[in-house]
């Protein structure tokens, strides 16, 4: 006869009883805490936000590998298929439009959360907007802009750091600044561009200047006279340049000076001709100069806003931003963009 009280018959009595009950109670599932999350959280929102995997991975300066392999962690892990690859864009499904409006405003929150606990805590001053521009984009862009911004903003200290445009993209990557306008004609990959504004090159002379008693005037026609231009680092003496080499046609350049209202003065006084951007030229300025439209050989240039790819934008720069275009970062389904035509 078996004994029953002894050790091993308890040990298998109690075995047996834990194997009912685990066959009788449903499986509880386990919730832990991934400390990969967050990161999965991040690949998924900026692979949508910019649209496909090699911008999310630059943005978070990481590998595309990396970031193919966090979603599909985040794929397996949830169950549920959140992405569609539709040849190099990535497109949401059912349930990756419902995590994408939970996760977001989570990626978002983290993302600024150093900042705003700065504000909470009461270790700065009051808020501070920075933007980056140059000289043209302060002296003509901006003025009615930053009136209305300041209309409705009073309390938000406005810094506008009046920089070239390669000292501003180095601001730009260190954070020093919240966002650009300005113009560009080659965008980092790092970078997001919107234009906004688009002008025409124009040739401006003094009115009695025999340049414009001419029909048409040539690129060739130009090449007598000295022109009067910005400094070679600008991207205005480097246009001109291009395009005078690419045609083969000859020009010499008498005074290299900066400021388009220096240029203007110096040209309406007779001390040579000049080729600007229609950004400077205003009612006032036809009335002393001679002008005439050069579309036909320069490029237009475009003026808009530059930003740092993954930039969390705060409420002051959202509201600037909001001035100049409403929703300019924002496309139908909220999403802000990372890159630019080009």
């Amino acid at each position: 006869m078996k004994n029953l009280s002894s050790p091993v018959a308890k040990r298998a009595r109690r075995g047996a009883a834990s194997d009912r009950n685990s066959r009788d109670e449903p499986t509880a599932r386990r919730f832990y805490y991934k400390g990969s999350r967050l990161k999965q959280l991040r690949a998924f929102c900026y692979a949508v936000k910019l649209g496909t995997l090699s911008r999310a991975a630059e943005a978070l300066f990481l590998s595309q590998p990396s970031i193919s392999l966090q979603l599909a962690a985040l794929e397996n892990e949830l169950g549920a298929a959140l992405l569609e690859r539709r040849r190099r864009r990535v497109t949401l499904t059912a349930p990756g439009e419902a995590l994408y409006a939970l996760a977001r405003p989570l990626v978002e929150g983290f993302e600024g959360l150093d900042e705003a606990f700065r504000q909470r805590a009461g270790q700065i001053g009051p808020p501070a907007l920075d933007i980056a521009c140059g000289n043209a984009t302060i002296q003509y862009l901006l003025p009615d802009m930053v009136a209305a911004f300041r209309a409705r903003h009073p309390d938000v200290h406005l810094n506008l750091a009046n920089v070239t445009g390669t000292d501003g993209l180095a601001l730009l990557r260190s954070d020093e600044v919240d966002f650009a306008v300005g113009s560009m004609l080659d965008v980092p990959n790092d970078l997001s561009y919107e234009p906004l504004y688009h002008f025409d090159p124009l040739l401006i002379t003094p009115p009695d200047h025999p340049l414009m008693q001419r029909d048409e005037v040539t690129l060739e026609d130009l090449s007598p006279y000295g022109l009067i231009l910005p400094p070679k680092r600008l991207t205005t003496y480097r246009l001109v340049d291009l395009v005078f080499q690419r045609r083969n046609v000859p020009y010499h350049v008498a005074i290299e000076v900066g400021g388009w209202e220096v240029i203007k003065q110096y040209v309406a006084m007779g001390l040579g001709i000049s080729i600007v951007t229609g950004i400077c030229i205003g009612d006032a300025d036809r009335e002393r100069l001679g002008v005439r439209n050069l579309r036909r050989y320069f490029p237009q240039r475009s003026y808009g806003v530059v930003l740092r790819k993954g930039k969390y934008l705060g409420a002051e720069a959202r509201a600037f931003i909001d001035l100049i275009r409403p929703g300019l970062f924002t496309r139908r389904d909220g999403v802000e963009p990372g890159h630019s035509e080009r």
